[in-house]
């Protein structure tokens, strides 16, 4: 899949509204320790909610970009303040349905 839609963002977001942060990301950052735990979390649900602490080396868009680049198929539908939501399709028994993209 390539890059999501605006459509398809917004979609995300609304679901991801009611979500509590699975993972905190702290003064650490991004280390293969994390994206472990990403990788782990992603593989029992398909939208995450994370949390970069105040003690973290980088602001949420930065962390968010080296996890979607750490980890193969990851998007990013939005970050907002301290908070990171990602999304990835389970290969086999994906549970949200994406609107279409236009064509």
């Amino acid at each position: 899949m390539s890059d999501l839609t605006s459509k398809q963002r917004a979609f995300l977001r609304r679901l991801a509204h009611q979500l509590k942060p699975v993972v905190h990301i702290g003064n650490g950052g991004v280390t293969p320790a994390m994206l472990t735990s990403v990788e782990d979390a992603l593989n029992t649900r398909e939208l995450l909610k994370l949390k970069v602490l105040d003690s973290a080396p980088e602001k949420a868009r930065a962390t968010a970009d080296q996890i979607s680049a750490g980890l193969e198929g990851v998007h990013i539908p939005q970050t907002i303040g301290r908070t990171i939501v990602l999304y990835r399709r389970h290969p086999e028994n994906p549970e949200i349905k994406l609107p279409k993209a236009a064509e």
